[in-house]
C-alpha cells in the first residue's frame, strides 16, 4: 500500500518536539472539525488522517516504531520477534516461505515478509473507526403542545425523523437520541442528535415548572357579594366560587389543574388563579348616591 507521511499531514518536520505535535494538531483539528465542515467528505476524511496521525505521532513507542518500520510499524513486534528466532537458527540462515532471514532485514524486506506471511493485509494499515458526529436541532412548542404527549416530524439534516414527544417538556430541556447523527466513518458508530426544546410564551397561562399561573376578571359585584365564575384551563373549563368581600389580588390554588409532571403519568402541578376586580367603567346617578349610601355607612 502507499506510505502516508504523518508528519506531513500534521505539518511537521520529523524532529518535531512532543509540544509541536499537540499544537498542530489542535490546529488542524479545530479547522476540519465535522462540526464546523458539515456534509463536507474532504474534511471529514482529513480529519480523520490528522486524528491517525496524531494517534501515532503524540505516543513515544508508536512514533519510534513508525520512524523505524514506516508503513508496517504496526507489525514491529513481529517483525523483531522474527529477527530474534533467526539468530538463534544455526549459521547459514533459516527459510520460511522463501525470505533468506540471514542478514539484515531492509524496509522492503520486512513489508516483503509481512505480505507473504500473513497476506496483504498483513501489511497493510488498520484504517481507524470514528464515530460520526452529533446533531443539534430545536423544536419549537406552543405551550398547548407541551402540555399533552404527542407524536412530530421533524426534519434534521435532510431526513425526516418522526419521535413522540412526552407530556411535560420545559423550555430548554434537551433530549438525545441515539444513533440518528452523521454516519460513523470506517464503520464507527453513527453520531446522536440532540433536541432542544424550545415552548414560547403564552399570552394566558405563565408557566412555572410545573405550576401554572393565570389571572381572571371579576366584576366588583360578585367581588363585594359572592358568587361563581367559569374559568377555562388547559384541561377544560372548571367553576369556582368567588367568596364574598374577595380583594383584588386575592389567588386561590387549584391542585392538579397545573401541568403535567415530565415522565409521570398522572402526576400534575397546581394551577394559581388571581382575581383583578373590574371596576364599572360608568356609574349611572342612581349607582353614584348608592355608593354614597355606602360610604356614609362605612364612615359611621
Amino acid at each position: 500500500m502507499d506510505f502516508i507521511d504523518y508528519y506531513s499531514i500534521l505539518g511537521v518536520p520529523k524532529d518535531a518536539s512532543p509540544d509541536d505535535i499537540k499544537k498542530a494538531y489542535r490546529k488542524l483539528a479545530r479547522k476540519n472539525h465535522p462540526d464546523l465542515n458539515p456534509n463536507d467528505a474532504e474534511a471529514s476524511k482529513k480529519f480523520q488522517q490528522i486524528n491517525e496521525a496524531n494517534e501515532v505521532l503524540s505516543d513515544p513507542e508508536k512514533r519510534k516504531k513508525y520512524d523505524q518500520y514506516g508503513k508496517d510499524w504496526q507489525q514491529a513486534e513481529a517483525f523483531e520477534q522474527a529477527r530474534q528466532q533467526q539468530r538463534q537458527q544455526p549459521s547459514g540462515g533459516a527459510t520460511d516461505g522463501g525470505y533468506s532471514f540471514g542478514g539484515d532485514f531492509s524496509e522492503d524486506d520486512f513489508s516483503d515478509f509481512f505480505a507473504s506471511m500473513f497476506g496483504e493485509r498483513g501489511g497493510s494499515r488498520r484504517e481507524a473507526k470514528y464515530r460520526g458526529q452529533d446533531f443539534q436541532a430545536e423544536l419549537h412548542l406552543a405551550l398547548h403542545d407541551a402540555y399533552t404527549t404527542h407524536k412530530q416530524t421533524l426534519t434534521v439534516n435532510g431526513k425526516s425523523i418522526r419521535i413522540t414527544i412526552p407530556a411535560g417538556v420545559e423550555n430548554s430541556q434537551k433530549i438525545k437520541l441515539a444513533g440518528y447523527g452523521a454516519p460513523g466513518v470506517n464503520g464507527g458508530p453513527n453520531g446522536d442528535l440532540y433536541i432542544t426544546f424550545v415552548i414560547a410564551e403564552d399570552s394566558r397561562y405563565k408557566r412555572k415548572g410545573n405550576d401554572l399561573y393565570v389571572t381572571e376578571e371579576i366584576d366588583l359585584y360578585t367581588a363585594v357579594l359572592g358568587g361563581e365564575k367559569v374559568i377555562e384551563t388547559l384541561d377544560g373549563k372548571v367553576k369556582l366560587q368567588v367568596p364574598a368581600g374577595t380583594q383584588n389580588g386575592g389567588t386561590v390554588r387549584l391542585k392538579g389543574k397545573g401541568f403535567p409532571v415530565y415522565k409521570e403519568e398522572g402526576s400534575f402541578g397546581a394551577l394559581y388563579v388571581q382575581w383583578q376586580v373590574k371596576l364599572p367603567p360608568q356609574l349611572t346617578d342612581e349607582q353614584k348616591e348608592l355608593f354614597q349610601k355606602l360610604a356614609t355607612l362605612q364612615a359611621k
